[in-house]
């Protein structure tokens, strides 16, 4: 009984270092370019397959990172929805999207990989989609996502399509530059993570409130319109505004 639980000890132990190192390998160097052996062998261990021992796949691997944090940044934001109390500011709910993890970053110090680590992952199309999913699936963010969508205003199809995009660009790879310059030494526009957040609540918030130019006017032409009803305007689910349009799965190409 003492070996065995001795065993499973070390084997946690393992499966920690080993995702602690893929993390930081995919993030200096993007996940498509590290291999499960890499990983293994800057990992210290003699058995170059212990990744596809304690993990399978690199799909697998790659999951295991995003889980790894997941639970610090969604009990974040449950406190954060907790303390809303229903609010009707669009400011709050796009709060309860960023601060979670510009929160979650602080508390890791510097230097720290995970925000540069979802940056990779998210641009690599064997992986972007899995991680994207992973990261929207918590009850808290679903929550946090029907909120959002309440508030939004009434844009066509396209347009939410396109915001959600770019909101989920904007926090993401500022995360990952102002994560790179920590570490680097170098300025950054914003003191703390804290003050960062604040500046990606109000771009966003200007973001999803700007102005769009329906398709049906001439190029040049400038025209904006605020207020246009579209039919197909809320007929996505909350979660695919940030979830963007469907890539291949690595889980189901054998990567």
């Amino acid at each position: 009984m003492a070996g065995a639980r001795v065993r499973q000890a070390h084997g946690n132990e393992t499966r920690e270092l080993i995702v602690t190192t893929a993390e930081r390998l995919f993030a200096e160097q993007g996940v498509a370019a590290v291999s499960n052996r890499q990983v293994s062998e800057a990992a210290g261990q003699a058995n170059n397959f212990a990744v596809g021992y304690h993990f399978g796949a690199k799909a697998d691997l790659v999951l295991a990172v995003v889980r790894r944090h997941a639970s610090s940044i969604e009990g974040r934001r449950a406190e954060m929805l907790a303390a809303l109390e229903g609010s009707s500011e669009l400011r709050d709910w796009i709060g309860c999207l960023v601060r979670p993890l510009t929160d979650h970053l602080a508390s890791l110090g510097s230097p720290s990989w995970y925000a540069r680590f979802i940056a990779q992952a998210t641009t690599d199309p064997a992986f972007r989609r899995i991680v994207i999913d992973e990261t929207v699936a918590s009850a808290s963010m679903q929550e946090t996502l029907e909120g959002l969508t309440r508030l939004m205003p009434v844009l066509p199809e396209e347009v939410r399509e396109e915001r959600g995009d770019m909101s989920r660009q904007l926090i993401v790879h500022v995360c990952a530059e102002r994560e790179r310059a920590l570490q680097a030494g170098t300025a950054t526009p914003r003191a703390t993570w804290d003050a960062a957040a604040v500046g990606l609540v109000d771009a966003l918030v200007g973001l999803w409130r700007a102005p769009f130019t329906p398709h049906d006017v001439t190029h040049g032409a400038g025209a904006t319109n605020q207020g246009r009803e579209d039919s197909n305007a809320r007929d996505r689910g909350p979660c695919e505004m940030l979830r963007g349009r469907p890539v291949r799965d690595a889980r189901t190409e054998g990567v």
